[in-house]
C-alpha cells in the first residue's frame, strides 16, 4: 500500500540546539497527523545524534541529507552509510537538485550511493527534476526519465520497496515562476508510467512520489489531492514547527 510522506530538508540551518528544539516542536504538534502519514526530517549531519535522541521512540524517522559512496576510508569530510545508521538514520536524501548543480553529483555516483545506502538497511529518498533551461525546451520528461532510468533501472523491484522518489521542479525554485499543482501532477504521472514500464503496475501504485517544489501550508492541500503526489519533500517551511505540520495535515 503506497505510503504518504512529509519530509523536512533542513538544508544548512539552525545551530544543534536550535535544531534539537525544532525537532522537539515538531514532535509536540504532531499528535493530529494522520496515522497514514509518515513524519521525517532531515537535518544537518552535525545534529543528527542529538535530533534522534530527541525524536527517539516517536513516530518521526530522521534522515540524512547525502550518504557517502564509499563504505570507508581516506574520503575527509564524507559521511558513510554506516555513520548514518549509527547517528540514528533510518533514511537519506540523494541525488539532490543542490547536490546536482553544486557539488557535479552523477547519476553514476548516486546508483554507488543508493546500492550501499539499501545494503545497510537505509530507505533513499531519490530526487529528480528539470532545471529551467531544459523546461523551457520542453524537455522536462525526457530528463526526468533519464535519471529514473540512469538509476533506478539498476534496481530490483523489491529494492523499489525502500525507495521514495521526490520531484523538484528546480526552475520553479527561487527563479520567481511557480509550478501549479497540473503541472506537478502530469509529471509524477509520468515518473509513475516509467516506473510501471519496467518494474510493473503493481510496483508503479506502490511507489511514494513526493513533490519537492515550493510546497506550504497554503499550497499543500491543493497538490497533495492530486493523484500522483503522495506527498512533499519540504525546504524552507520545514524550519518552522507550525508550518511543516499545517502540511502534515493537509492530507
Amino acid at each position: 500500500m503506497r505510503k504518504f510522506i512529509v519530509a523536512g530538508n533542513w538544508k544548512m540551518n539552525t545551530t544543534v540546539p536550535e535544531g534539537v528544539e525544532l525537532a522537539k516542536a515538531v514532535l509536540e504538534k504532531a499528535k493530529d497527523i494522520p496515522a497514514n502519514v509518515e513524519l521525517i526530517v532531515a537535518p544537518p549531519f552535525t545534529h543528527l545524534v542529538s535530533v534522534a535522541d530527541a525524536l527517539k521512540g516517536s513516530r518521526i524517522a530522521v534522515s540524512a541529507q547525502n550518504c557517502a559512496d564509499e563504505e570507508k576510508g581516506a574520503f575527509t569530510g564524507e559521511v558513510s552509510a554506516d555513520m548514518l545508521v549509527s547517528a540514528g538514520c533510518s533514511y537519506t536524501i540523494l541525488g539532490h537538485s543542490e547536490r546536482r548543480q553544486y557539488y557535479g553529483e552523477t547519476d553514476a555516483k548516486l546508483v554507488k550511493k543508493v546500492r550501499l545506502a539499501l545494503s545497510r538497511n537505509l530507505k533513499v529518498i531519490l530526487c529528480v527534476g528539470e532545471n529551467l533551461k531544459e523546461r523551457e525546451a520542453g524537455k522536462h520528461f525526457d530528463v526526468v526519465r533519464a535519471q529514473i532510468e540512469n538509476v533506478l533501472f539498476n534496481f530490483s523491484a523489491e529494492e523499489l520497496k525502500s525507495i521514495v522518489i521526490a520531484y523538484e521542479p528546480v526552475w520553479a525554485i527561487g527563479t520567481g515562476k511557480t509550478a501549479t499543482a497540473e503541472q506537478a501532477e502530469e509529471i509524477h504521472r509520468c515518473i509513475r508510467s516509467i516506473i510501471e514500464e519496467k518494474f510493473g503496475p503493481a510496483a508503479a501504485d506502490d511507489m511514494t512520489i513526493l513533490y519537492g517544489g515550493s510546497c506550504k501550508p497554503s499550497n499543500a492541500k491543493e497538490l497533495f489531492a492530486c493523484p500522483d503526489i503522495d506527498g512533499g519533500l519540504i525546504g524552507g517551511a520545514a524550519l518552522k514547527a507550525d508550518d511543516f505540520i499545517g502540511i502534515a495535515l493537509s492530507f
